[in-house]
Formats: C-alpha cells, structure tokens, sequence
C-alpha cells in the first residue's frame, strides 16, 4: 500500500474511533446495568459494545472496501488474505459498566500478518493515539515516544489481572509480588489498549498480560513500537498479537524485565 494511501485511511479511521467514541460517551450517561450480557463467566457485553462494532465496521468497509475484519464482537467475521481491520469496540467494558473511566476503542489494520495502522481512541480524556507504520506515534497530532527510564527499579509498570482463566493465577501473582518489590510499582487500569499507548507516550516504562487476543493488543502494540518501544511475547519472541501473551516497554527495560519474568513464568 501506498504511504499516502495509508495516511488517508489513518485520518479517517481516526475519524471513525472519536465518532463512535462519541457514541459510547452518550450512551454511557444513561447505561443501566440491567442492559449488560455475559458471553462467559465475567466476560459482559452490552448493546453499547456491540453497536459500537457495528459502527466501526460501517464506516471502515465504505473506506476501505477491499479488507476483512478480525472483531470482538462478530459483527463481521469475513477475512482477507491480504487486508484485514481487527478492532475492538469498547476496550475496557468492565470499566465502562462500573462507570470507572478508562475505556477505548482499538482499530488495526493488518497486512497479512504485519500491523500496518493502528488508533486507541482513550474516550474519557478525548486522547487519540495513532501511528502507521515507519510513521513515528502521536497522541492528538503530537510525537510521542516511550520513556528513558534505565531499568526496572526506575520503572512504573502496568498489567491486568486474570478474570475468568485462572490456569496461571499462581505464576502470576509471584510476578506481581516480584514487580510489586523491584520497581516504582503496579498499576491496572482495565484497557490493554489504553495500557500501550501509556507506554508508547511515556507515562508507563512496561505492560505485561497473558490471556489477550489479538483485538485488544494489536493498534497499542504498534504504537508502541512507533514511538520506539519494544513488544514481544514472554519468550521474547514475535507471537505477541495472536499467541494471547504480551510485552511491551521502553526498550531499554526489555530485557530485565523478560528475565525477571520468565524466572517466575518457568518455575
């Protein structure tokens, strides 16, 4: 794809998340819990998620007819061999549910098995974070790139705690224990997106979670790379945006903080 092609459909799909950003900050005056669905034990949805989606697919197939989609939701599961959009409507619903402020909506577009664009539109703040790729990141048309922070014990860190797969909980609440003794602490905010592109604009040194798929990890992970982080799986390796387990940090920290965690993860 063209640069100019790409940086076309990045101004529009930024349109797209602050308009259907729009839509869920409405919607979520009035919400009454009484509209949220379980999908599986502590996995809510509600109409607002899935209108969200239906939206977001709306708009990107009338910009960008020839792609596919990878989506939360289902709305629309017809995939490309070549482009394929992978969004999440409402990253964070948990919080959106409880009225806790932070959630977004997460768009990347895929070439093949390669993030080619990607938006986190944090709905609260009206903090849009977007990158194409070997563009460099912004937030609201600003650069922004990762932290300097040498090492862990400078870093603060974010992750997300397990809420219906439970098969790690004890490897990871030992590295919640080590993290918790070696750096300037833990945060979980209740977005994946939102925790990349903290990362990406510096106010995060790293973010770690398992048990992702690929439309929660695949904009922020960009991002980040393009504000010069570094994202792999927990073994170091590429398999981070389909194999349900992220890194990501400032770079200079990757390294210990892969050390230090696969130290608890292989016990």
């Amino acid at each position: 794809m063209k640069d100019s092609e790409l940086k076309r459909l990045l101004e529009q799909t930024q349109e797209v998340a602050k308009s259907v950003g729009a839509f869920i900050r409405k919607e979520r005056q009035h919400f009454d819990v009484k509209n949220v669905e379980h999908k599986g034990f502590n996995d809510l949805v509600s109409y607002v998620d899935k209108e969200a989606e239906r939206q977001i697919v709306d708009h990107l197939s009338t910009i960008f007819p020839e792609a596919g989609f990878i989506t939360e939701e289902g709305t629309n599961t017809t995939r490309s061999e070549v482009f394929n959009w992978v969004i999440d409507p409402l990253d964070g619903t948990t919080n959106f549910i409880h009225g806790i402020p932070v959630f977004s909506v997460s768009i990347a577009l895929m070439e093949r098995d390669e993030v080619i664009l990607g938006v986190v539109y944090e709905i609260n703040l009206h903090e849009c974070f977007y990158a194409i790729k070997g563009g460099g990141a912004f937030c609201n048309e600003t650069p922004i790139q990762v932290s300097s922070a040498p090492n862990l014990a400078a870093s603060l860190i974010a992750t997300g705690f397990p809420y219906y797969n439970f098969e790690q909980i004890d490897k990871y609440l030992a590295a919640l224990k080590s993290l918790m003794q070696s750096t300037h602490g833990l945060r979980r905010f209740g977005s994946a997106a939102v925790d990349l592109a903290y990362v990406a604009s510096g106010r995060l040194e790293g973010f770690f979670e398992y048990n992702l798929n690929s439309y929660d990890v695949a904009a922020g992970a960009l991002i980040v790379q393009e504000a010069g982080g570094k994202v792999t799986d927990f073994l170091g390796g590429g398999d981070y945006i389909f194999g349900r387990q992220i890194v990501a940090t400032n770079s200079k920290i990757h390294d210990e903080f892969l050390i230090e965690l696969n130290r608890i993860w292989s016990a």
